[in-house]
């Protein structure tokens, strides 16, 4: 028989699909942080010499 009353796991998928678009997107903003901070030391050393 089918089941009645709220879905099942809906609440716990959407939690964890929240929690690990969080957990990407601060990977993804350190990478960029990372690449931008080594582009400005790589401008600052061409800019010495």
């Amino acid at each position: 028989m089918a089941q009645t009353g709220s879905d099942k796991n809906t609440k716990n998928k959407s939690k964890h699909s929240k929690l690990m678009d969080r957990k990407k997107n601060k990977i993804r903003e350190k990478e960029q942080a990372h690449k931008d901070r080594l582009k400005a030391l790589k401008e600052q050393i061409k800019s010495k010499q």
